[in-house]
């Protein structure tokens, strides 16, 4: 049975936790090479957050879309994992969540094993990871698991705190200024996570 009491803080993956751009754009560089269709992967890296499917479909015919996620998935581990670094603060901003007698659940458009390789390699202290959601379809799994705060950088991180009646807890480490996070309608804008420990001190000590 869910514990409601229990404080539960989902984070999004990339641009929130960890750096992906690097890891990103070698393994968009060599989908690119394979297939010969051409992939500007700095506006690529510019843009993360959505799904995969989305941002090929800006490159790649519609009915080659499916085979260049699953070649792409394919050839991420080796190429996108030991390249990626945690932001700063993130190690943090996790411990502050088991600080506070927390659990902490991942809730990320990436797919589900590559998010748990990141988790490992990096040695997040997540207790949970749920891959393959973006947007509002991230409440779902929010609600599951009783988070109360969705912490994330894109647009689409509020809109799925939103979803599962969280407080929507926004980063401008990603291609989402702060001006346009706040106008969007975030609880509260973090420059970074380096800010996440105090702010969840002042939630909880909040009436």
């Amino acid at each position: 049975m869910l514990d409601v009491d229990k404080l539960v803080v989902g984070f999004d993956l990339d641009m929130t936790l960890i750096d992906g751009r690097k890891g990103i754009g070698a393994a968009m560089q060599l989908l690119s090479d394979e297939t010969g269709v051409p992939v500007d992967v700095d506006l690529v890296v510019s843009r993360l957050g959505p799904p995969l499917e989305q941002e090929l479909a800006q490159w790649f015919p519609a009915e080659q879309v499916p085979a260049a996620a699953d070649r792409y998935r394919a050839i991420y581990p080796a190429l996108a994992v030991s390249g990626t670094d945690a932001m700063p603060g993130a190690h943090e901003a996790l411990a502050a969540v088991h600080r506070h007698g927390g659990r902490v659940v991942l809730v990320t458009a990436k797919a589900q094993r590559n998010a748990e390789l990141h988790v490992e390699h990096l040695g997040l202290a997540v207790d949970d990871v749920v891959g393959g959601l973006w947007s509002d379809g991230k409440g779902a799994a929010l609600r599951e698991h009783g988070a109360s705060v969705y912490v994330g950088d894109h647009l689409g991180d509020i809109r799925g705190a939103r979803a599962a009646g969280a407080v929507s807890v926004a980063v401008a480490t990603g291609p989402i200024s702060a001006s346009d996070l706040a106008a969007a309608g975030a609880d509260a804008v973090l420059a970074d996570l380096t800010g996440f420990p105090a702010w969840l001190d002042a939630y909880r000590a909040a009436p």
